[in-house]
């Protein structure tokens, strides 16, 4: 079994004719040239060292330096064994908060971006597990559905706003229940993790729960802003120009509801962590997914290759070492054995 491992660098061996076409052009010049200025057989009697053979012999040895380069390039790859690679791991949905609370700067540089930086620096944590994403607000919307391309939920995750739900509030129960629709495999472990500042939560989120539950799925919640809470502001341009005020003109203060957040995770023997801190809470969950069991998601069998290139790109700088060395003039021994009938 074999590999080659940058077969796009192949087509560099094209040079090879082409050198092959100079060197001949080269000779018919040089003739040419010779009997311009002469007698030939003159011309090679005030040249009695130079060796006919030799030219050739430095540019098949040039040849094939030039060539083991390219295949040291292309590296070639051989199959040395088999393997069986399992991929384990855990299903998790990370449901995000993208209501207009969210964008309160209680937690810097506010709510929806801390969201932001807690999902992403758990991803990064990751290993084998699959992940997807959903955002609510006064209903839930599938933002990811069920990935391991983590690089491809990070674009996703950064492009998520507050104008993504028309409707707004805090659907907790919605996105609980649309997390719970990820799961294609019954027999997965299940984690739902829900970012959240708990506000205007739902009657619905705690039933919503319990159905989680009985598909076996863990929740965890974290909560983001501060119990003081914080207003609303309304940017153009990036520049606050005021801030969101109730029918009455009084400025909308939104809070953290911790308690909220904690019984919707008890329903599920889940877990409460606050999102002060993207540490602290990635830890948390690298801890909680140590404790769970992790289910094969496929198993396959794999070639080990092994990379041949240095064998290739050994033998090409040992013959332009060789190269430096050998002169077009006659050698002696050589020239003594008269094995192209040189001697007249």
């Amino acid at each position: 079994m074999y590999e080659l491992d940058e077969s796009k660098y192949l087509y560099l061996l094209a040079v090879i004719p082409l050198i092959v076409l100079v060197f001949l052009y080269n000779l018919y010049w040089k003739r040419k040239k010779q009997r311009e200025f002469g007698d030939v057989e003159l011309v090679k009697k005030l040249s009695p060292e130079r060796s006919v053979f030799k030219p050739v012999l430095k540019l098949l040895i040039v040849l094939l330096a030039l060539a083991g380069i390219v295949i040291a390039l292309v590296n070639p790859k051989i199959g040395t064994k088999i393997e069986t690679v399992k991929r384990e791991g855990v299903d998790i949905v990370f449901a995000i908060d993208v209501s207009k609370s969210m964008l309160a700067e209680d937690a810097a540089p506010n709510r929806l971006e801390k969201a932001k930086q807690i999902v992403s620096q758990v991803i990064n944590q990751l290993g084998t597990d699959r992940i997807g994403i959903v955002g609510y607000a006064g209903s839930a919307y599938p933002v990811l559905p069920i990935t391991t391309d983590y690089s491809v939920a990070k674009m996703f995750l950064q492009n998520m706003n507050t104008d993504m739900v028309s409707s707004q509030g805090t659907a907790i129960g919605d996105a609980i229940e649309l997390s719970s629709s990820f799961f294609d495999d019954p027999n997965t472990s299940k984690l739902v993790i829900l970012i959240s500042d708990g506000e205007d939560h739902g009657a619905d989120s705690e039933e919503a729960a319990l159905n989680a539950k009985e598909k076996g799925i863990k929740i965890i919640t974290v909560g983001v802003g501060t119990e003081k809470g914080g207003p609303i502001p309304i940017k153009v341009n990036g520049i606050t120009q005021s801030f969101k005020r109730d029918n009455e003109g009084e400025v909308v203060v939104t809070k953290l509801y911790p308690d909220a957040l904690k019984s919707i995770a008890s329903v599920t023997k889940g877990g409460y962590v606050y999102g002060g801190s993207t540490r602290e809470v990635s830890d948390y969950v690298k801890n909680a997914l140590e404790n769970v069991e992790k289910t094969e998601f496929e198993s396959k069998q794999v070639a080990l290759y092994e990379s041949q290139f240095q064998w290739f790109l050994a033998a090409a700088f040992a013959l332009l070492f060789i190269d430096v060395f050998l002169l077009e003039r006659r050698t002696a021994w050589i020239r003594r054995l008269n094995l192209f009938n040189e001697k007249e």
